[in-house]
């Protein structure tokens, strides 16, 4: 039964910047995953200094103390060729989203009891095709078989239109932590077309928070202290307060933002107690905000519609709660946003809503998409006296498509007895081909000795996750070559993702707090044999200090285990708690942190049991 009900879920997941949330069709509705007390999880992956695998709350908390083995916004690097260290190891950002893809799946199949095979996955509407096949490949690592790539404002669309016996123009407003999109949506009858898609993937809330990061270390600098930024743990503290007052300041006119200890000048603490008004963020933020707008009219115009024409305005992503947002919103539009849907959570409803359609869960709606870019050729015209200019592009499917799409095209040779075609594939809007993105390249040959002018047909077939299929075939013979763009730059070959599932699956296996296999008691599954229990207790640890194993040693191997489920509880408590309890609690997790790095150090036990006392206090 297990087997079958796993065979048929599929989850829709948002796959976000800042954060990421797994959906599932449950007893008739959608449902947003909540498993462990948190809907919406940190899409932030580390590695802990003994080499164990974090992911979500925990791996956030640990940027502090080790931003150098943290991954944070790796959704801004998808589709590049770079890597990313954790420590000393390197990935790919195809390998650290597919670590958070895993943890969600996992939280799935806690929550649902039986494994998850099948998963709708979002992307921004404006992805590249390099980074919907980034995004595809990070599906697959983690162990999904990925049914659809979904347009995040789309989704969102699908999470907020319920009533189908209205016709609507909705323009969704989507700004999460790394990337913008804005799209028109129009749902009619049993239909939900978009219209036009338009965005920034390189705007969102991390800009935000830098902008006003660098503000208040250059008021803190001016002031007569140093710079923050040279010290990696008070830069690390600061960038968490960051975030905390911009989150207040959506509600509050005044933050404050209030840091013991930060630094240290000549053994002397240095502190800082700094007010921030929402005026100054605002200030701060206006260019960003009004960037975003470029994309509202680009895509109000591309859909042929006007402001006046939109039934509503849907907010979605965290940054929407900026009140500049949201009034900048109806003085443009002269309409006010609609907040009836969790902005977190609308992108991962409208995932869950599409996954349940294609596990047979049918609401009766058609769903239209369309591609957000022109795709075509690199091709070359012909210029005065004969002369062939090269370097242009030819659209074969033109942005604003419905998908999926199939178009073709007539091209001709342009020498004699040519027999091969070099085929350079774009997407993007410019006329000459290199102002375009490239996307792939293939050689389409074995062409017939003829003059020139032999007709060649060029078909380009996009399918409903915006992954593009090429065919070229010589009119005269019906030779043609096929050719799936999925080798973009910086897509990761087949032998490399099969080593990265591998991998995965082998940290997922070594971290029992990560393993969908969790037992209930851990004292039969704790690492080199242990049974300690790994205490969730409300009384504090008693751990003789310095207790040694009979061949000499310290037990630090079975203390492993309940050092990081207590790191873990310590961090997870961090940022609710008063200044002077956060320093002593900090100062702690790094001495525990540096005892696990030695390997050999007698303090563990007691740094562990000082830590467990001061929280069991602190409750």
């Amino acid at each position: 039964m297990a087997d079958s009900m796993a065979d048929e879920t599929i989850v829709g997941i948002d796959l976000g910047t800042t954060n990421s949330e797994v959906a599932v069709y449950r007893n008739g509705a959608i449902e947003v995953i909540d498993l462990e007390g948190e809907q919406i999880m940190p899409s932030v992956v580390s590695l802990s200094p003994d080499g164990s695998l974090i992911v979500g709350t925990a791996a956030k908390n640990q940027a502090i103390l080790y931003p150098e083995r943290t991954a944070i916004s790796i959704k801004r690097r998808m589709g590049s060729d770079e890597s990313v260290s954790l420590g000393d190891k390197f990935f790919k950002p195809q390998e650290i989203s597919a670590m958070i893809l895993r943890e969600l799946k996992v939280r799935a199949e806690k929550f649902l009891g039986y494994p998850v095979k099948k998963a709708v996955i979002t992307v921004p509407a404006f992805f590249s095709d390099a980074q919907r096949q980034a995004t595809r490949d990070a599906g697959v690592i983690a162990g999904f078989e990925v049914m659809r790539i979904l347009n995040e404002p789309t989704a969102a669309s699908l999470a907020y239109e319920s009533d189908k016996t209205k016709n609507r123009i909705v323009l969704v407003y989507d700004l999460g932590g790394g990337t913008f999109d804005v799209s028109i949506v129009e749902a009619h009858g049993d239909a939900t077309e978009v219209l036009a898609s338009h965005g920034d993937t390189r705007l969102g809330g991390d800009d935000f928070d830098r902008l006003l990061l660098n503000d208040v270390i250059e008021e803190f600098i001016r002031q007569g202290n140093p710079d923050p930024r040279n010290t990696r743990l008070a830069l690390g503290r600061l960038t968490q307060a960051i975030v905390r007052a911009k989150h207040e300041l959506s509600f509050k006119p005044y933050t404050r933002i209030r840091e013991e200890n930060l630094l240290e000048r000549d053994g002397v603490p240095l502190h800082m107690d700094m007010e921030i008004s929402r005026q100054r963020y605002e200030d701060l933020i206006k260019p960003l905000v009004e960037k975003s707008f470029e994309s509202v009219h680009k895509a109000l115009n591309d859909s042929g519609k006007k402001a006046d024409e939109l039934d509503a305005v849907l907010l979605v992503g965290g940054m929407t709660r900026t009140p500049l947002v949201i009034r900048r919103l109806a003085e443009v539009l002269e309409k006010l946003p609609r907040t009836d849907v969790h902005p977190d959570l609308a992108v991962a409803m409208g995932a869950g809503i599409l996954a349940s359609r294609l596990g047979g869960h049918d609401d009766g709606r058609v769903l239209v998409d369309i591609t957000p870019y022109s795709f075509g050729p690199e091709a070359a015209t012909m210029g005065d006296f004969g002369i062939p200019i090269a370097d242009r592009y030819a659209p074969i499917i033109k942005k604003g498509t419905p998908l999926p799409a199939n178009e073709t095209e007539e091209f001709a040779t342009l020498c004699n007895n040519q027999e091969k075609w070099e085929v350079n594939v774009f997407q993007g809007e410019n006329p000459i081909a290199s102002r375009n993105i490239r996307i792939g390249q293939f050689i389409a040959d074995g062409f017939s000795k003829v003059p020139a002018g032999n007709k060649v047909l060029c078909t380009f077939e996009l399918d409903l996750n915006g992954i593009l299929n090429v065919t070229v075939v010589e009119k005269l013979t019906g030779l043609s070559k096929r050719v799936r763009i999925e080798n973009a730059l910086g897509a990761m070959a087949k032998d490399d993702m099969k080593k990265a599932r591998e991998n995965l699956d082998s940290f997922f296996a070594a971290a029992p707090e990560l393993s969908e296999n969790l037992p209930e008691n851990l004292s039969d599954d704790l690492p080199d044999g242990s049974t300690e229990l790994a205490t969730q207790s409300t009384k504090p640890l008693e751990i003789e200090a310095g207790a040694v194993s009979p061949a000499g040693t310290t037990v630090l191997a079975g203390l492993r285990h309940p050092a990081r489920t207590l790191l873990e509880k310590a961090e997870a408590r961090l940022e609710g708690m008063k200044e002077k309890d956060r320093s002593d609690v900090l100062a702690l997790i790094t001495r525990i942190r540096a005892d696990i790095t030695d390997g050999d150090n007698k303090d563990l036990p007691a740094a562990m049991a000082e830590l467990d006392d001061l929280l069991y206090f602190l409750d």
